[in-house]
Protein backbone atom coordinates (compact mmCIF):
# COMPACT_ATOMS: atom_id res chain seq x y z
CA UNK A 1 0.00 0.00 0.00
CA UNK A 2 1.33 3.26 -1.02
CA UNK A 3 0.06 6.46 -1.69
CA UNK A 4 1.50 8.57 -4.40
CA UNK A 5 1.80 12.27 -5.27
CA UNK A 6 1.48 13.38 -8.93
CA UNK A 7 1.63 16.17 -10.87
CA UNK A 8 0.84 18.31 -13.95
CA UNK A 9 3.95 19.96 -15.43
CA UNK A 10 4.55 22.21 -17.68
CA UNK A 11 6.72 20.87 -21.18
CA UNK A 12 8.07 22.56 -23.73
CA UNK A 13 6.85 21.49 -27.03
CA UNK A 14 9.03 21.42 -30.52
CA UNK A 15 7.85 24.85 -31.18
CA UNK A 16 9.40 26.10 -28.13
CA UNK A 17 5.53 26.64 -26.57
CA UNK A 18 5.30 25.67 -23.08
CA UNK A 19 1.75 23.83 -22.49
CA UNK A 20 0.44 21.78 -19.61
CA UNK A 21 1.05 18.36 -19.88
CA UNK A 22 -2.33 15.99 -20.49
CA UNK A 23 -1.88 13.76 -17.03
CA UNK A 24 -0.35 13.77 -14.18
CA UNK A 25 3.49 12.28 -13.34
CA UNK A 26 5.37 11.57 -10.47
CA UNK A 27 8.13 13.91 -9.81
CA UNK A 28 10.39 11.41 -10.92
CA UNK A 29 8.78 11.18 -13.84
CA UNK A 30 8.91 14.88 -14.40
CA UNK A 31 12.19 15.04 -14.30
CA UNK A 32 13.84 16.11 -17.39
CA UNK A 33 9.94 16.19 -19.28
CA UNK A 34 9.43 19.69 -17.71
CA UNK A 35 8.60 21.83 -14.64
CA UNK A 36 6.10 20.06 -11.94
CA UNK A 37 3.17 22.22 -11.23
CA UNK A 38 2.91 21.71 -7.62
CA UNK A 39 -0.39 23.34 -7.13
CA UNK A 40 -1.80 20.61 -9.21
CA UNK A 41 -0.54 18.21 -6.52
CA UNK A 42 -3.28 15.03 -5.41
CA UNK A 43 -2.56 12.04 -3.63
CA UNK A 44 -3.36 8.39 -5.57
CA UNK A 45 -3.15 5.05 -4.85
CA UNK A 46 -0.10 3.43 -6.51
CA UNK A 47 -2.11 1.33 -8.45
CA UNK A 48 -3.28 4.20 -10.10
CA UNK A 49 0.49 4.76 -11.70
CA UNK A 50 1.84 3.14 -14.72
CA UNK A 51 5.39 1.92 -15.44
CA UNK A 52 6.42 5.01 -16.69
CA UNK A 53 5.18 7.08 -13.91
CA UNK A 54 1.75 8.86 -15.37
CA UNK A 55 -1.41 8.50 -13.77
CA UNK A 56 -3.07 5.56 -15.61
CA UNK A 57 -6.67 5.83 -17.44
CA UNK A 58 -8.53 8.48 -18.97
CA UNK A 59 -7.94 12.47 -18.68
CA UNK A 60 -10.27 13.95 -16.58
CA UNK A 61 -11.90 17.48 -17.61
CA UNK A 62 -11.31 19.32 -14.38
CA UNK A 63 -13.21 22.35 -15.91
CA UNK A 64 -16.30 19.50 -14.82
CA UNK A 65 -16.67 19.50 -11.36
CA UNK A 66 -18.61 16.02 -11.38
CA UNK A 67 -15.86 14.32 -13.78
CA UNK A 68 -13.45 15.45 -11.51
CA UNK A 69 -15.46 14.16 -8.10
CA UNK A 70 -15.84 10.95 -9.78
CA UNK A 71 -12.38 10.39 -10.34
CA UNK A 72 -11.82 11.79 -7.03
CA UNK A 73 -14.03 9.07 -5.39
CA UNK A 74 -12.72 6.01 -7.45
CA UNK A 75 -9.00 7.10 -6.13
CA UNK A 76 -10.37 6.97 -2.79
CA UNK A 77 -12.12 3.63 -2.83
CA UNK A 78 -9.00 2.40 -4.31
CA UNK A 79 -6.25 3.82 -1.49
CA UNK A 80 -9.34 2.27 0.79
CA UNK A 81 -8.78 -0.92 -0.91
CA UNK A 82 -5.32 -1.20 -0.77
CA UNK A 83 -5.17 -0.09 3.23
CA UNK A 84 -7.53 -3.06 3.71
CA UNK A 85 -5.60 -5.60 1.71
CA UNK A 86 -2.64 -4.69 3.91
CA UNK A 87 -4.72 -5.13 7.19
CA UNK A 88 -5.77 -8.35 5.99
CA UNK A 89 -1.45 -9.22 5.48
CA UNK A 90 -0.95 -7.52 8.95
CA UNK A 91 -3.14 -9.44 10.71
CA UNK A 92 -1.91 -12.75 9.67
CA UNK A 93 1.57 -10.74 11.41
CA UNK A 94 0.03 -10.18 14.08
CA UNK A 95 0.55 -6.48 14.30
CA UNK A 96 -2.32 -4.73 15.83
CA UNK A 97 -0.98 -1.33 16.15
CA UNK A 98 -0.50 -1.01 12.69
CA UNK A 99 -3.80 -2.72 11.93
CA UNK A 100 -5.69 -0.34 13.24
CA UNK A 101 -4.57 2.40 11.89
CA UNK A 102 -5.06 0.72 8.61
CA UNK A 103 -8.68 0.08 9.09
CA UNK A 104 -9.13 3.33 10.55
CA UNK A 105 -7.49 4.98 7.87
CA UNK A 106 -9.74 2.52 5.23
CA UNK A 107 -12.71 3.88 7.24
CA UNK A 108 -11.82 7.91 6.72
CA UNK A 109 -11.21 7.26 3.10
CA UNK A 110 -13.98 5.69 2.70
CA UNK A 111 -16.44 8.57 4.66
CA UNK A 112 -14.17 10.81 2.48
CA UNK A 113 -16.13 8.95 -0.98
CA UNK A 114 -19.13 8.94 0.43
CA UNK A 115 -19.37 12.51 0.99
CA UNK A 116 -17.93 13.50 -2.16
CA UNK A 117 -20.76 11.05 -3.65
CA UNK A 118 -23.31 13.52 -1.93
CA UNK A 119 -22.22 16.40 -3.12
CA UNK A 120 -21.57 15.01 -6.74
CA UNK A 121 -25.38 14.11 -6.61
CA UNK A 122 -25.75 17.36 -5.26
CA UNK A 123 -24.38 18.94 -8.23
CA UNK A 124 -26.06 16.52 -10.75
CA UNK A 125 -29.77 17.09 -9.48
CA UNK A 126 -29.02 20.76 -8.18
CA UNK A 127 -30.63 19.34 -4.92
CA UNK A 128 -29.25 18.79 -1.09
CA UNK A 129 -28.83 14.74 -0.60
CA UNK A 130 -29.41 15.76 3.15
CA UNK A 131 -25.80 15.37 3.52
CA UNK A 132 -25.13 17.67 6.37
CA UNK A 133 -21.67 17.05 7.16
CA UNK A 134 -19.06 19.57 6.66
CA UNK A 135 -16.96 18.36 4.56
CA UNK A 136 -13.72 18.34 6.71
CA UNK A 137 -11.01 16.01 5.63
CA UNK A 138 -9.61 14.30 8.93
CA UNK A 139 -5.83 14.79 9.10
CA UNK A 140 -3.74 11.57 9.74
CA UNK A 141 -0.58 13.42 11.55
CA UNK A 142 -1.93 12.07 15.08
CA UNK A 143 -1.64 8.74 16.24
CA UNK A 144 -4.88 7.75 17.49
CA UNK A 145 -3.91 5.47 20.09
CA UNK A 146 -0.83 7.71 21.70
CA UNK A 147 -2.39 10.88 21.03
Amino acid sequence: MTDVYVYYFLQTGSNGVKSVSNRRATLETITGLGDAMMESQIVVDHTEVDGNGFVRGHEVDESHPTDLMWSQIASLERRAKSRDNEAILLSKASDAKANYLLALESRELRKQAKRLRAQRLDSLTGGDSGHSDSGQLSDFTDDPITG
